[in-house]
């Protein structure tokens, strides 16, 4: 053994072994399908290291007591002995008696990949894998009260490095401390390295990683705003998925997204990753109440993000049926939570695991997540203002269109209608077929806008038909008086009708037609021609008194008169570059291949012809109608 106060002979052995490790390592660089060999011989410099750094850490204990702690004639040895701490070509940690790190040589720090005044007063146990930090406390308890050393094999993981190393715990005494040092000794066994015909990515300079990697901070939460700004994301599930799924692809293993639903947090989402058969414990999450998880209730009362780079707790997301930890059946080493908020609003909470042998999240990531937990929050937000709109749009929906359709004697009716593409609006068209004095009246019509008063101005028209035809026979005073009352309620709104009656058995299908500013209707005849009525007028809720145009059409027996709104004829769509219109001229060409059929097959014909001119993307409402003679 050297002689620790022999200067010299420690230089020359510190240089010896430095040598020889250096050695190990091109053997088994030269040979890595043969270990076994370089293994050996790797323990036995460990032992070696680890005697040299017992007798020279001893000595300079020795050198202090004999000095009275004062600068001395020894004070070259005391530098010495340092330069060799830190420049010893093994990972070297001391430990302080509760595990954790006070001082770090350059071996480890670039082993663990941290500097060392990141890790130091961290908890080294958080640096020992979660399934062998049990056994490292035992040992390390061992140590501290028996004074012998423990050498046993483990598992390090930080920074997305994952080790397998031996680690050699021997107790020591350092000068100007008042309590028991362990000097934990590493020599690595295995380090996993990039798959066979893989190269290593080149190292960047700390500046241009970090330039990179606030850029792709910045694309994720542009990919993500786009998503949430999607119209089919106004559903809080495509929301929430879609979110979780770009969050799974980019930062996280493992995405936990809980809901709160009338005062509770609810699971809504689990992702787990898609390399691994975990369909299973991802079904089983998905049924466990999130509110006995601790972290999940911490981030709900404190309305602030949680990041633990190194899982300290295991039972933090709760534990399964079976008493396993959550975070244990995840293999989760690192976790972050935030709270989805808007404004003063909490949504929810999401949460992101990463895997052990993964980077741990950081503060940056904490930041990235939270801005997200705020799109996310204000895109909930918006899709309650929806959901609640869109509910209101149902009821007043139910006021401007009939649930069905009567059977009208000697004729064939149907219709259709479609609000268009985009979020659901509160739309202005409506049709009706009703009783009239005398026989059956009809109407297609709109209001020129959207929203909660055009519904309610239609709804208006729609029961006022209803209600005149009672008293009148004639269409065109009906449409008159309907007139005036909306401009005496001076809505501000104005309305296209076209509105016919019909008698039938009495007049045969002679039909009056009045219109007010509504596309003229067609009639299909029994040959396959097709011709359209006069139409025309001013539409209703101008100025009082205004003209109703009124003409009668004679229905054949298989004829049909269809009715359509102003979404559906002044439509738009493309061909090659020329935008069009869908006009009278392809409605007609539609009709004449709908001769001698249906009105449920006429109206089917229209709807479907209709959606291929607009690509599948039809934006306006659009509303028809169509009564065929039978008999």
């Amino acid at each position: 053994m050297t002689d620790p106060t022999d200067v010299p002979a420690l230089e020359q052995a510190l240089s010896g072994l430095t040598a020889r490790i250096s050695s190990l390592r091109d053997a088994r660089s030269a040979y890595p399908g043969d270990p076994a060999p370089t293994l050996d011989a790797a323990l036995v410099e460990l032992d070696t290291a680890r005697d040299l750094l017992r007798a020279s850490i001893g000595e300079l204990g020795k050198s202090r007591r004999r000095s009275g702690g004062k600068e001395s004639s020894s004070n070259r040895e005391l530098k010495l002995l340092r330069t060799i701490y830190r420049t010893m070509p093994v990972p070297v940690i001391v430990l302080d008696t509760a595990g954790t790190v006070r001082r770090v040589n350059a071996e480890a720090s670039r082993l663990l990949g941290s500097p060392d005044g990141y890790l130091t007063g961290r908890a080294f146990p958080l640096l020992v894998d979660v399934s062998r930090r049990a056994a490292f406390r035992s040992h390390l308890t061992s140590v501290l009260n028996t004074g012998e050393t423990a050498a046993f094999p483990t598992r390090l993981a930080h920074q997305g490095r994952a080790h397998n190393v031996r680690l050699v715990l021997t107790q020591l005494r350092m000068p100007g401390e008042p309590q028991e040092m362990i000097a934990a000794v590493a020599l690595p066994v295995d380090v996993r390295m990039p798959e066979a015909g893989q190269e290593a990515e080149p190292e960047q300079a700390p500046e241009e990683s970090l330039l990179m990697a606030t850029a792709r901070r910045q694309a994720l939460m542009s990919q993500l705003t786009r998503l949430l700004l999607d119209e089919e994301s106004l559903s809080e599930p495509v929301a929430l998925i879609r979110a979780g799924r770009l969050l799974a692809s980019h930062t996280a293993d493992w995405v936990f997204a809980d809901v709160l639903r009338n005062g509770a947090a609810q699971r809504s989402l689990v992702i787990g990753p898609t390399d691994q058969p975990v369909a299973r414990l991802v079904q089983t999450l998905e049924q466990m109440d999130p509110s006995a998880a601790p972290l999940i209730s911490h981030v709900l009362d404190s309305q602030g993000g949680v990041v633990q780079e190194m899982v300290e707790d295991d039972s933090l997301l709760g534990v399964l049926p079976d008493g396993t930890p959550v975070l244990h059946a995840t293999r989760a080493g690192s976790v972050l939570s935030v709270p989805i908020q808007a404004g003063d609003e909490t949504h929810g909470v999401i949460t992101l695991l990463r895997l052990r042998e993964r980077p741990p999240f950081g503060l940056a990531d904490l930041a990235l997540l939270e801005d997200a937990g705020a799109h996310i929050g204000l895109a909930l937000r918006a899709q309650h203002v929806f959901q609640g709109r869109s509910q209101a749009a149902d009821t007043l929906q139910t006021g401007v269109l009939p649930r069905t359709l009567p059977d009208v004697p000697g004729f064939d009716t149907a219709a259709s209608y479609h609000t268009g593409a985009g979020p659901r609006a509160i739309g202005g068209e409506f049709y009706d077929v009703f009783r009239v004095k005398d026989g059956w009246g009809f109407a297609v019509g709109g209001v020129v806008g959207q929203g909660d008063e055009a519904a309610s101005v239609t709804a208006m028209v729609r029961g006022g038909l209803r209600t005149l035809s009672v008293w009148e026979d004639d269409p065109g005073a009906v449409v008159a008086k309907l007139n005036d009352a909306l401009v005496a309620q001076d809505t501000g709104m104005f309305v296209m009708v076209a509105a016919g009656f019909v008698t039938p058995g009495r007049r045969g299908g002679r039909v009056r037609l009045a219109s007010a500013g509504n596309h003229p209707p067609a009639v299909l005849k029994s040959d396959g021609g097709v011709r359209f009525t006069s139409g025309g007028g001013m539409p209703l809720g101008i100025e009082t008194g205004a003209e109703i145009p009124v003409e009668e059409v004679s229905l054949a027996l298989g004829e049909t008169l269809l009715l359509y709104s102003d979404g559906l004829a002044g439509s738009r769509g493309r061909s090659g570059q020329a935008e069009l219109a869908y006009g009278e001229g392809r409605l007609t060409e539609v009709l004449t291949r709908c001769t001698g059929q249906s009105s449920t097959a006429v109206v089917k014909a229209v709807d479907e012809d209709h959606q291929a001119f607009c690509g599948g993307q039809v934006l306006d409402e659009t509303t028809v109608l169509a009564l065929r003679r039978t008999r």
